[in-house]
């Protein structure tokens, strides 16, 4: 046998002790330590499909109190922002024929210089006074007095307006919708409002969409109608309507605390638990979002199924994981 023959046998009884020196290191090596996080679970839910649009309180109808005959207010009782109540006395009017009696009257009672002038002065005053023609306003209907046209002491022509109210029982809130959803708008779906300053929501339903009043608005009036309608809401309140437009029932959902969202890309995500404990992110399409819990439209989830509600930023990829309650 050639020296060069044995040179290489020598060389195939080294390679294989070689390779086992190497591979002795890692076939010793502990496995990654487990990264403590909070799991949750995939549930079903039920979510409502909800169209949020500013608005205020306005009314359907508005009654004008007006003056029987010519006359002179003598007095007005309310103000702007008053709530009244139906025969509720606002004032009272003195017809202008009658005024004028008593006004020639009390002339006379003042130019009188003789004792029978004067004797007859005050039998003129007191006619005057006794056939003075007074007639009290009272409210058509109850409701709030949102403006007035005349003060006491103003002459008035007949049939003149002096106090507008609107009917409690004809408010309304009327929203502001965005054209682009306005699709979504249906009679009789039901809204809540909620006015700022008051503590819970006002159920109603959705009456109508309403003809614009500017066309270069993007947004389109809605009236919405109080089931039943609320006492003592200030007419021109601002506030919020909630319309539910449509529910997803039975939906696959996660806590909100699941996702991360990749702010560059708008991609979310969420880390699953596999059977052996380990980390595994998917992304997935949420879509409607209630208490705490969204729904995730894709890919399929299956009810019960363990996800990572905390400590799941940064984790990479098939880290085990230790389960903390």
């Amino acid at each position: 046998m050639t020296p060069r023959r044995l040179a290489a046998i020598a060389a195939l009884l080294v390679l294989p002790a070689c390779s086992a020196k190497r591979e002795a290191p890692d076939a010793g090596k502990e496995p990654a330590p487990a990264v403590p996080v909070r799991a949750g679970t995939v549930t079903l839910e039920n979510f409502s499909d909800i169209v949020r649009s500013p608005g205020k309180i306005s009314a359907v109808a508005q009654q004008k109190v007006r003056t029987p005959f010519a006359g002179t207010l003598s007095e007005l009782l309310v103000t702007d922002g008053d709530e009244v109540q139906r025969g509720q006395k606002l004032g009272s009017v003195v017809a202008r024929d009658s005024e004028a009696a008593l006004a020639g009257a009390r002339e006379m009672e003042r130019e009188a210089s003789t004792p029978a002038e004067k004797n007859d002065a005050a039998r003129a005053v007191a006619l005057a006074e006794k056939n003075l023609v007074r007639s009290a306003l009272r409210a058509t209907a109850s409701g709030i007095v949102v403006s007035h046209s005349a003060a006491t002491g103003d002459r008035l022509a007949e049939d003149g307006e002096i106090v507008t109210i609107a009917e409690s029982a004809s408010l309304m809130f009327v929203a502001d919708v965005p054209q682009a959803q306005l699709s979504r708008i249906r009679p009789g779906e039901a809204a809540a409002v909620l006015l700022s300053g008051r503590p819970g929501p006002l159920p109603g339903a959705v009456h109508d969409v309403l003809s614009a009043t500017d066309a270069s608005d993007l947004t389109i009036p809605v009236r919405i109608d109080f089931h039943p309608v609320p006492a003592r809401v200030p007419l021109g309140a601002f506030g919020e309507a909630a319309i539910t437009v449509g529910e997803r029932r039975g939906a696959a959902a996660v806590p909100d605390a699941s996702l991360v969202r990749d702010d560059v890309t708008g991609v979310s995500r969420i880390v699953l638990v596999t059977a052996d404990g380990k980390a595994r992110w998917i992304a997935v399409t949420p879509g409607l979002s209630q208490g705490g819990k969204t729904q995730i439209v894709a890919p399929p989830l299956t009810p019960g199924q363990r996800i990572v509600v905390s400590g799941q930023v940064g984790l990479p990829e098939g880290s085990p994981l230790s389960l903390q309650p």
